[in-house]
């Protein structure tokens, strides 16, 4: 048996905010350098790396907006999968 633990991480990187980083990365390898850093932190603390997922979610516009023609927003969020022996 074991217990989860997901980390969401945002949809889009910048570069702009590369101070997080323990090297500077380039555009080519921001993605795998950010995952990486987080696998890492949480290695130290016990979790193994299961997977990334993706979950999309439905924003509904309030009554007045949807009466104005508001549509609803579809979201996509991505978590990283973590797991330890419970």
């Amino acid at each position: 048996m074991y217990t989860y633990k997901m980390v969401q991480i945002p949809p889009n990187l910048s570069l702009a905010a590369k101070g997080m980083f323990k090297q500077a990365p380039d555009a080519s390898t921001i993605a795998a350098s950010y995952l990486q850093q987080i696998v890492n932190v949480e290695a130290q603390q016990g979790w193994e790396f299961l997977r990334v997922d993706s979950i999309g979610v439905k924003s509904e516009p309030g009554c007045i907006a949807a009466l104005l023609g508001a549509k609803a927003i579809d979201t996509l969020y991505y978590v990283i999968t973590f797991r330890r022996p419970a």
